[in-house]
């Protein structure tokens, strides 16, 4: 495990409605104080309650997209803050057919996503 620079664990907030996914990430990224939540209608309520230092957001889910929830993150006064970075096996293109690695200001993660790729987005979006 590598020395992390900050003073606590960094909190992780995944919002998936996929439970496999969510139990992986627990488990492979134990390094980090992680909370999960498969129901999308329950995030901005667990993330206030919460206060993670990142959000991973996956796009495509039931009842409300990633996109309209990253919306309501960046537009909620205690949560606004808070980067986002979205998580998805759909990835969007350019307009120039290029694989998109930054969607509306957040960075993708593809799935499957390997620890290694949530350690470097983590230290890139979270400040210590």
């Amino acid at each position: 495990m590598k020395t992390w620079p900050f003073s606590h664990r960094t909190k992780i907030l995944a919002v998936d409605d996929e439970c496999g996914f969510t139990r992986l990430l627990k488990l492979a990224a134990s390094h980090y104080e992680i909370r999960t939540e498969n129901d999308p209608l329950r995030a901005l309520e667990t993330a206030a309650e919460f206060q993670p230092d990142i959000i991973l957001l996956d796009r495509f889910m039931p009842k409300i997209s990633g996109d309209s929830l990253a919306r309501s993150f960046e537009a909620h006064p205690k949560l606004h803050h808070i980067p986002i970075a979205f998580v998805t096996a759909t990835v969007p293109r350019d307009d120039e057919g290029r694989f998109c690695t930054h969607l509306n200001g957040h960075p993708v993660l593809v799935k499957p996503v390997s620890i290694e790729e949530i350690d470097q987005c983590v230290r890139a979006c979270v400040k210590p």
